[in-house]
């Protein structure tokens, strides 16, 4: 993938989600995104095979471009103010 392909990464002290640890928030293409595709959010992101999962999802086109992996399919919490 080259540089101006990766997607970029930014750190918060807070995403409002305080009953989830290691939350993240997959971030549509901006091709998806121009065509409705919103952020997708995932908790308990704890272990090497849900860091993988978010990895591969965004490798794959992230949401609504791809399936998220199982490995954290379960793991998709509620966008705050969406529940």
């Amino acid at each position: 993938m080259l540089p101006e392909q990766l997607p970029s990464v930014k750190a918060a002290d807070c995403l409002e989600t305080c009953e989830v640890s290691n939350v993240v928030v997959v971030q549509p293409s901006p091709a998806a995104r121009a065509a409705g595709a919103k952020p997708v959010w995932a908790g308990s992101i704890l272990d090497v095979d849900a860091v993988h999962g978010v990895a591969d999802w965004v490798d794959a086109g992230g949401p609504d471009l791809a399936a998220p992996p199982p490995a954290i399919a379960d793991l998709i919490v509620a966008t705050p103010g969406r529940k």
